[in-house]
């Protein structure tokens, strides 16, 4: 066999079945559950390759060799090629010789490469690997995520599998819209992880939190990940249990990339016991031997968390999910949270910015005081993203956000060489307060779900149920395997087991007893 397996799990199936006739289908499959087969199998079957878009290059190198171990004709385009090894991918592709094709969403941004799927007679079928990123604004957020759903319309609107492992009814809803897919049909198999046990720590200080992971970890026999909310805290975290004899790697965003991999490499080696990193580590990493998943710091939603808790145990064997909760640590996420978003003067500076830019395309003029031009004709190139940047004095990933925001309002249009402007008038003012609304309601979504995260902190009840309601599942029996189950448990057993006990001021029967 191919793939080495004898039966479907559950979804699957259900999930093949639409990708080989044709239609377009958002899968929601637990982490383990067998995500990278619905379309590793449909490449073998479907007539033109299979485009899958993947997040991480770890990933995408880790995918192209289990294709190549199941006999599919595989490339991947990314920035680790060399020269020579990227242009014998691309001759493999113009030969419309390849099944599979991974991609990060910024290759498939560029035009140059949809007119070579094009030319080279187009695909079958897109896949949007880890979808949930569509929806996540944070630090790492990834602006071609945004930009998936012009591509699939610049590639003549292929059916499209969007594949994630954790998402509530929003997030779906925002999928299914920016991929143009509304009205396809959801696949999912639940959030459920059996083998996956969870619990939290709460601690009162920093001291004592270190304590408590290095008393955790003595009892762990397997490998496992720390997740920490920034670069200070794995940096101090990391120090810390070497100090204590801990094999421990570190991993986040500010470490050279060569430094990241090689801890990469050597933790899916077995060489470390813990890799301590920021959220930039783990999307998608398929060790299965994972025995733990520890939260040093909560996370900014309990999406975020389950995601990064279901890393453990995809092997089907007991794992846990520990969370070190400090009450103090909400103020990290908030603050976090706080830049999430454009404001309005960073708004106004990519406006000017554009006009000028666009003015300085089409004509040998001053740029008008207020951003107004006319509507371009079809055939304009463009500006780039990176001027528009340069010359607002904002991040390329904050302007991207901002083009996206103006594209989604019609003010402006993607062509090949950029954006153009498609209205008659830019917003100013007022108008603009209005545009950037829709942001301010995603502050507030933002807000209500680190509640959320605190309130599973906090509470008293089932774990597992408190997850199943927050995905709008069938809250369902209790779980018996977290640490409120289990501590519930315990107080029954002790309760059963303890010595009747009767009144000072009663009889046996029950009856008043009268003091002399």
């Amino acid at each position: 066999m191919r793939f080495g397996i004898k039966q479907f799990r559950i979804g699957q199936k259900d999930i093949l079945g639409e990708v080989l006739c044709g239609r377009s289908v958002l899968g929601l499959l637990p982490n383990g559950a067998g995500k990278s087969l619905t379309y590793q199998l449909a490449a073998l079957f479907l007539p033109r390759p299979v485009v899958v878009v993947s997040p991480l290059i770890a990933l995408m190198q880790d995918q192209q060799q289990k294709a190549e171990g199941a006999e599919i004709a595989v490339e991947k385009l990314d920035s680790t090629l060399t020269q020579v090894q990227a242009r014998a991918a691309e001759e493999q592709i113009e030969q419309a010789a390849a099944q599979l094709i991974y991609v990060t969403p910024e290759r498939l941004e560029k035009q140059e490469f949809r007119d070579m799927l094009l030319a080279a007679g187009g695909i079958s079928l897109l896949v949007v690997d880890e979808a949930h990123c569509i929806s996540q604004w944070g630090h790492d957020f990834r602006p071609a995520y945004l930009a998936l759903g012009d591509a699939r319309k610049a590639l003549g609107m292929p059916p499209v599998l969007a594949l994630t492992a954790t998402a509530t009814q929003a997030v779906l809803e925002e999928i299914l819209t920016n991929l143009h897919m509304q009205g396809s049909r959801v696949v999912n198999a639940g959030t459920e992880r059996e083998n996956l046990s969870l619990s939290v720590h709460a601690t009162v200080n920093t001291e004592a939190k270190l304590d408590c992971v290095t008393q955790l970890l003595a009892e762990e026999s397997g490998s496992g990940i720390i997740y920490t909310a920034s670069v200070r805290s794995a940096n101090e975290l990391f120090a810390w249990l070497r100090e204590h004899d801990v094999r421990a790697a570190h991993y986040h965003g500010r470490m050279r990339k060569g430094e990241r991999e090689a801890m990469q490499t050597a933790f899916m080696r077995g060489e470390y016991k813990v890799m301590i990193a920021t959220k930039a580590f783990g999307l998608g990493i398929d060790k299965p031997d994972i025995r733990f998943v520890y939260h040093y710091e909560f996370p900014d939603s309990i999406e975020t968390y389950y995601q990064e808790a279901g890393r453990a145990g995809r092997d089907g064997q007991p794992a846990r999910a520990v969370l070190l909760y400090r009450l103090e640590d909400k103020r990290m996420q908030s603050f976090f949270l706080s830049g999430r978003y454009p404001r309005v003067a960073e708004v106004n500076a990519v406006l000017h910015a554009f006009a000028d830019a666009d003015a300085d395309e089409h004509t040998d003029q001053q740029p008008p005081e207020r951003p107004q031009r006319k509507k371009p004709a079809e055939h304009d190139s463009g500006v780039a993203a990176t001027a528009i940047a340069a010359r607002a004095e904002v991040g390329l990933r904050r302007t991207q956000v901002i083009l996206h925001l103006l594209q989604e309002a019609g003010l402006i249009r993607r062509s090949r060489g950029g954006y153009a402007v498609s209205h008659a008038e830019l917003p100013a003012g007022q108008n603009l307060q209005q545009l950037l609304e829709s942001y301010a309601d995603r502050g507030g979504e933002d807000r209500s779900r680190l509640a959320k995260m605190m309130h599973y902190a906090e509470t008293t009840d089932c774990r597992v149920q408190t997850i199943r309601a927050y995905f709008s599942e069938d809250r369902g029996q209790l779980c018996g395997r977290c640490d409120n189950c289990e501590q519930a448990a315990r107080g029954n057993l002790a309760n059963k087991h303890a010595a009747p006990a009767h009144r000072a001021d009663q009889a046996h029967d029950g009856s008043p007893v009268t003091r002399q």
